[in-house]
């Protein structure tokens, strides 16, 4: 029976701001970077996505839990958040999914939590100042203390990340079984030799390796750790190469860099999706920043010309559109909330990527045949290997 009992908690920011409110945890003294989610369903899938690794996440609704917690929805085989800001709890979950309450799962995950502030006034605060560090403590007298360690506590950038939540081991992934949402298709003719597909994990979302295993029987898929070598990549003779989503500063990762900059020089086909369009960006010439208060929601529209869609997205740095490197390279798509660059296309080679969710969970399916296109991508280079070594 999950203990009801209830403990006074702060939230102290970087610059001083305090909240005050409650948390079921007894002790507890959590420090990460604070940022907003302005999703209104999902907190599931967005407490499990590795991309917030090191980070604690407000939910911009109001209450989360109603749905309790189930065992398909999970995105990795664990949270790797350093917790959540909430303004109510709802500890009686109600839906033919839930095994569990959120309460339960914040306990058996240890995972600090506070609720009863009012995240909007928070979110707003953060969106005016920018995101920045933030200590969850029930050491509610000692808050000149914890502010003072909170303003010694390493900032995200420059710091590799990716190694803290990619699991070391090569893997072959069969079927992950889960309840699979009809909007997936579960048959693709097109494909009609084995693919090798190969996922280099720079936190990977279960729903990426779903969403391409459902495409086609005919697809096979690999995920191999982000510090995986050239040769050891080419030994597997991949078909093509996806990079992940994953969490924190991508120039920090300047291993995974410079070994997308010898793939790309293989002609194999690569789709970057979020950290993985920002690895590839960088090692096509482009710079990266960090943005303000970053990208974390489920209804950023992105496009060109009269082109749009809704994305899910989750970042908290971008490519700079400042240079764009060469003509070979196209900044194909733009989130027109705040104009940043949102996917990326090489002219004649082929290389695409997103900075945003294609597989989508939580949120809107506009760009899941994002992942139809890369297939058919690596069938025709499948099938037309001269292309490969085309030069223009």
């Amino acid at each position: 029976m999950f203990d009801t009992k209830t403990y006074k908690t702060i939230l102290i920011l970087a610059d001083g701001t305090v909240y005050y409110g409650w948390s079921f945890k007894p002790q507890t003294n959590t420090t990460g970077e604070v940022v907003f989610n302005t999703g209104m369903t999902g907190y599931q899938e967005i407490m499990t996505d590795p991309s917030y690794a090191g980070q604690i996440i407000t939910f911009t609704y109001p209450e989360i839990g109603n749905t309790g917690i189930n065992l398909e929805d999970n995105e990795s085989r664990k949270p790797f958040i350093k917790g959540i800001i909430s303004k109510n709890l709802c500890l009686h979950s109600s839906n033919w999914r839930s095994t569990q309450s959120l309460g339960t799962y914040l306990k058996n995950n240890d995972i600090a939590h506070i609720y009863g502030i009012d995240t909007r006034a928070l979110t707003k605060h953060l969106r005016k100042s920018g995101t920045m560090n933030g200590c969850i403590s029930t050491e509610i007298n000692k808050t000149s203390e914890i502010l003072e360690q909170l303003q010694k506590h390493q900032n995200i950038e420059g710091i590799d990340i990716v190694k803290d939540v990619i699991s070391q081991m090569t893997t072959e992934k069969q079927a992950i079984k889960a309840y699979t949402p009809n909007y997936i298709n579960q048959s693709y003719n097109i494909v009609e030799n084995k693919l090798n597909i190969l996922i280099i994990d720079f936190g990977v979302k279960y729903n990426i390796i779903r969403s391409l295993q459902t495409l086609s029987t005919n697809i096979n898929i690999s995920v191999l750790p982000a510090n995986t070598d050239l040769n050891s990549i080419l030994s597997m003779k991949p078909d093509g190469i996806l990079l992940s989503n994953g969490p924190g500063d991508p120039s920090a990762v300047s291993y995974a860099i410079e070994t997308v900059k010898d793939l790309i020089k293989q002609h194999i086909p690569i789709f970057g999706i979020c950290m993985g369009h920002q690895i590839l960006s960088l090692a096509l010439g482009f710079d990266t920043f960090k943005l303000k208060f970053g990208h974390r929601g489920l209804n950023h529209p992105v496009g060109y010309k009269q082109s749009i869609n809704m994305s899910s997205q989750n970042h908290g740095f971008a490519v700079s559109k400042k240079n764009k490197v060469n003509q070979d390279i196209i900044i194909h798509e733009t989130n027109y909330n705040d104009q940043t660059l949102a996917s990326v296309v090489h002219r004649y080679n082929p290389y695409l990527a997103v900075q945003y969710h294609p597989e989508a969970s939580p949120g809107p399916h506009d760009s899941i045949d994002l992942f139809k296109h890369f297939i058919n991508i690596v069938v025709v280079a499948q099938k037309y290997p001269q292309l490969k070594n085309l030069q223009i």
